[in-house]
């Protein structure tokens, strides 16, 4: 059973095995669809939600912050917030001046982020690209400084390199600064190279937590896309084309080949494997409907044995 709690990197916070990506919030589910969903989740003993204040500014009309904004009014409504683990970023350009990892600008967004998810804390705040204009002592004492008022527990990166995640590492050890305890990397049975070759060492030699995003790349690994004529399914489609080569192919037969064997689908099996790799605290995966979500907390009941990891493994190589 992969539904226990989990530890993210070194710090005090207990996870779900699974993290449910907040980026549709506001997008492809309304209001009432999340509520729907996000009770779900919870109901489920899940507790570990992903969003951004950039969330989902690139709908049109949207400003972005609909998505902090739509879980914010949940974990009023639900009572919920002592429950759930929210993690949500800083970074991303969110209009004029409005952008980057400077002290200013983070002790703006922050707050701004607390208003819109009804909270005076955040659990996991991450960077959410790293910003090479900005020295990395200043981001750091930033988070510091929110770390001691208690408007932040913990600190994580997103799409950073090792070579920048260890100079991080290195400034807050240097300096007494609190230190990124979280990963969030693309990485799939697909999307493997990069992340396999210097993440993944780095993350399992300093202990840290690893949320992977992209977890069905893009959808491809539900197996819902076979051929060039299911790409106009969603909207998501065009993003899914670069997968469908021999390699995905392969991919996709092992999916189906494991899938049957535990009776269990192919976007199951996807999400069990990466639970199961030992550097993965918890895939990041959303969903649209409750017979989504279902899927994907059915996942988290599903223990692959050695044979189908390696048989997932193979595939892929």
């Amino acid at each position: 059973m992969a539904t226990g709690k989990r530890k993210l990197g070194n710090s005090s916070l207990q996870v779900a095995p699974l993290m449910f990506g907040g980026n549709v919030f506001g997008w492809t589910a309304d209001e009432s669809i999340s509520f729907a969903l996000l009770d779900r989740f919870a109901d489920a003993g899940l507790n570990f939600i992903d969003t951004a204040d950039v969330y989902s500014s690139w709908v049109p009309g949207n400003r972005g912050g609909e998505s902090e904004t739509i879980i914010g009014k949940w974990l009023k409504r639900s009572g919920k917030r002592a429950h759930m683990v929210i993690a949500t970023k800083v970074g991303k350009p969110m209009g004029e001046g409005k952008a980057g990892l400077g002290k200013a600008y983070i002790r703006q967004a922050v707050d701004a982020s607390l208003q819109r998810l009804q909270t005076d804390y955040i659990d996991l705040y991450q960077s959410h690209d790293d910003d090479s204009g900005t020295p990395l002592e200043e981001t750091l004492g930033a988070y510091a400084e929110l770390v001691k008022e208690g408007k932040v527990r913990v600190i994580g990166a997103s799409n950073y390199t090792a070579e920048r995640l260890a100079a991080a590492l290195q400034v807050s050890r240097d300096n007494g600064f609190p230190s990124y305890q979280s990963l969030q990397p693309q990485y799939n049975l697909y999307d493997r190279a990069e992340y396999e070759r210097t993440l993944e060492p780095f993350a399992l030699e300093h202990g840290i937590g690893v949320i992977s995003y992209y977890s069905l790349a893009s959808g491809f690994l539900s197996g819902k896309y076979r051929s060039e004529k299911d790409l106009g399914q969603s909207a998501r489609g065009r993003a899914v084309k670069q997968y469908l080569d021999a390699r995905g192919l392969r991919i996709l037969a092992a999916l189906d080949d494991v899938a049957a064997t535990y009776a269990a689908n192919p976007a199951q099996v996807a999400l069990a494997w990466l639970m199961a790799r030992p550097s993965i605290t918890a895939p990041i995966a959303s969903a649209t409907s409750l017979a989504q979500l279902d899927d994907l907390i059915a996942a988290t009941r599903l223990q692959l044995d050695a044979a189908a990891i390696a048989q997932l493994n193979s595939a892929g190589e």
